[in-house]
């Protein structure tokens, strides 16, 4: 397993994590297989989504906020209730497949940090699995 940190540096942003678990798949010398990327907290989440238009976040950013509004009740007491319906909503793992040693990724995607409880250091899990490279 390979841990990666990632810094966030607002109350909820979308970090584009890539090319480090592209970096983390060359480093497993997994050739064909599956890569497992998982986030181990309960106030952030993992997604694939486009890469390569930063609308695209922010639509998916603006309607989390719509459908789980700040300032309204909730019965947890730290104040971060949203964050944690958030997290859950995107989940907390994502499955790529691993083909020639790289990510098989579609030309738009990308693998996004979701934090919903920032600014914090956070973990990102990613293990590997399938036939090494000769």
């Amino acid at each position: 397993m390979i841990e990666i940190s990632v810094s966030s540096r607002s109350r909820v942003e979308f970090i584009n994590i890539t090319r480090e678990i592209g970096a983390a798949v060359r480093e497993s010398n997994v050739k064909d297989g599956v890569c497992w990327v998982y986030v181990p907290h309960t106030t952030a989440g993992v997604t694939i989504n486009e890469g390569a238009d930063p609308s695209v976040v922010r639509d998916i950013q603006e309607t989390l906020a719509k459908m789980v509004p700040e300032g309204r009740f909730y019965h947890h007491a730290e104040g971060n209730s949203p964050a944690h319906i958030k997290a859950s909503l995107m989940g907390s793992s994502v499955a790529v497949l691993i083909e020639g040693g790289r990510l098989a990724l579609g030309t738009w995607q990308a693998v996004f940090f979701c934090e919903f409880d920032g600014p914090r250091q956070r973990k990102v899990y990613i293990k590997t699995h399938g036939t090494q490279r000769t």
